[in-house]
């Protein structure tokens, strides 16, 4: 597998990079992870606008699916070779009203799925393409999900956006690569159910086994090498910050 950062910021764009979303490549299949603030026009320095082939949104907070309102455009008003055929999205349940309501101006009720193949996400295993994925509910105020996915023996798990709970821990366990939210700071936000800070993303790298740890979602309020540093004083394995347009081999 190939993973490529489209964005990696927190709540809302930095100067230097879009807020959440992630390529997953295999087999000349494009999984994107989360569309958020400004990641529609990142996502074409690697790959054409038509060429993804499924969308898995976490939540649906703005910060990881409001560029689907942009790609809701892309698809349905395009005419030069005629729209495009619906492309699976799965998403946790509302994800259709909440795009409509969002845009606010589609139109018919029915618009967004004319472009978009929802389906509804729940805990359990799946296929995408060429990718066997689970996904379990984790601890956020919206109902939302960390998925792990794998292929060929390999696998790379994403915690979306959460606090501390053990679905995460089960869902990284042994990964390949974990791509985990560090919002917070060790010593300054103390909020459950939220977000992890550097420390417990860490912790969480450390219990379940994870072989690397990729810490991302971080918000330009926060200081992303205070957030390294705390994570390194409890993860042993390979830890990095995640940076727009930085590619993985899995």
């Amino acid at each position: 597998m190939k993973l490529t950062v489209v964005g990696c910021s927190g709540s809302f764009p930095s100067a230097e990079s879009a807020c959440s979303s992630y390529l997953v490549e295999a087999d000349g299949f494009r999984l994107l992870l989360d569309m958020g603030n400004g990641a529609l026009g990142e996502l074409q320095r690697h790959c054409g606008l038509y060429d993804l082939d499924a969308i898995f949104l976490s939540h649906l907070h703005a910060d990881h699916c409001i560029d689907m309102c942009a790609y809701f455009v892309a698809r349905y008003y395009r005419h030069d070779g005629g729209r495009c055929d619906p492309i699976p999205v799965y998403g946790p349940e509302g994800t259709e009203q909440r795009l409509t309501t969002a845009y606010a101006d589609t139109p018919s009720a029915s618009s967004m799925s004319e472009v978009f193949d929802f389906h509804t996400v729940k805990p359990g295993s799946f296929e995408i393409g060429p990718f066997s994925v689970h996904t379990e509910k984790v601890r956020h105020p919206v109902e939302a999900y960390g998925i792990r996915v794998e292929h060929g023996g390999r696998s790379l798990t994403y915690s979306g956006d959460t606090g501390v709970c053990d679905t995460l821990d089960e869902l990284a366990r042994d990964t390949d690569l974990f791509l985990c939210e560090a919002a917070f700071t060790h010593g300054k936000e103390n909020i459950p159910d939220l977000h992890l800070n550097g420390r417990e993303a860490g912790e969480t790298a450390a219990r379940a086994g994870a072989r690397r740890l990729v810490l991302t979602h971080i918000p330009p309020w926060t200081d992303p090498q205070a957030n390294l540093d705390h994570a390194r004083e409890v993860f042993t394995g390979p830890v990095e910050l995640a940076t727009p347009r930085a590619t993985y081999d899995i």
